[in-house]
Parts: C-alpha cells; structure tokens; sequence
C-alpha cells in the first residue's frame, strides 16, 4: 500500500503487465502503419510513459510530438477539457494517432476529435494504455486499447493524484 497526499493506494496492475500491453498495441500499429508515416501525438502530462514504452516497441518510422489538456481536479473528472498547450505542426493529409494514458468519460478524446478535424488529418486514430468501459459514454471509436479496466481511481506509470504517483512504474487503484 502507498499513501499520496490524504489518500491510500493498493497494488493493481503490474510494469510486466503494461509492457505487454503496450507492446501488443505496438505490434497492432506495425501491422496498421506497415506503409505510413504516422504522427504519433501524446497527451501530457499523463501519457508520456506510454509515449516513450510505445515507441521502444513502434518498429515503423513516425513522427512524435506532444499536446496539453486538463481534465481532472483530485479524484474527479471536471467534465471540462482545457487545451493548454497546442501542436506546431501542420498535420494535414497525415495520419495522427493520439495516444492517452487512460479514457474515461471521453471529454478528452471528443475534444481532440474536434481540434483534428479542422486539421484536415488523413486518418484520425487513438489509442489509450488504459480504457473504463463503465465511464465511457462517447460515440467515437478507440482504435488501439491496452487494458480495460473498471471505473476506479487509479495513479502509476505517469497517472498522477494532484500532482504525485506519476513516477511509479505499476499502477495503484484508490483503496476501499
């Protein structure tokens, strides 16, 4: 068990795990992207492990670059998404993969959906380490899922809980 902040966090997914996961995911993009050049564009802060791990096992060429949004305050979802920080790129006729640590409600993704659109982007695809089933209640296709998992507040491997866990290499579920 881990403490953060006020809260207490017990063992829940494995680094083993989410390797193979990623890995799998990696393997599937090979096979998608075996004649493409995609942009692979990570969602900060929390997916830059799965951005650095994905890439290890990405065997094609690609580009890579980074976004910004907000979502979260503690434990709760906000239903608002703030972009931050935007792309410099132009990315018209590419094909954008967007990776996330982890969907759930879905604001995210619809929010990026919409900013992608009005780049005129070839093929729109996401792919998340982490997906909650239970939460996600948008119409928009996630192309690439490492590891479903139930609706339970979770921090690791760049999940933060304000501010702390990102740097844990398994993943921790909030305690009963």
């Amino acid at each position: 068990m881990i403490q953060l902040h006020d809260k207490q966090f017990v063992p829940f997914i494995s680094a083993e795990e989410i390797d193979f996961a990623i890995a799998n995911m990696a393997k599937q993009m090979d096979d998608d992207f075996f004649d493409d050049v995609p942009v692979f564009i990570g969602v900060l802060n929390g997916a830059f492990m799965v951005m650095a791990d994905l890439m290890k096992h990405y065997r094609g060429m690609c580009e890579v670059s980074f976004v910004k949004m907000a979502s979260y305050e503690g434990t709760q979802s906000t239903n608002e998404v703030k972009q931050l920080i935007g792309l410099n790129q132009n990315l018209e006729g590419k094909t954008v993969v967007v990776v996330e640590d982890i969907v759930d409600t879905g604001n995210t993704i619809e929010e990026l959906k919409a900013i992608f659109k009005q780049q005129k982007v070839k093929h729109f695809k996401i792919a998340t380490l982490f997906l909650k089933p239970d939460a996600y209640k948008k119409d928009i296709k996630l192309d690439y899922v490492g590891i479903r998992i139930p609706d339970k507040f979770i921090v690791g491997y760049g999940l933060d809980y304000d501010g702390l866990g990102r740097n844990l290499p398994d993943i921790y579920q909030l305690a009963e």
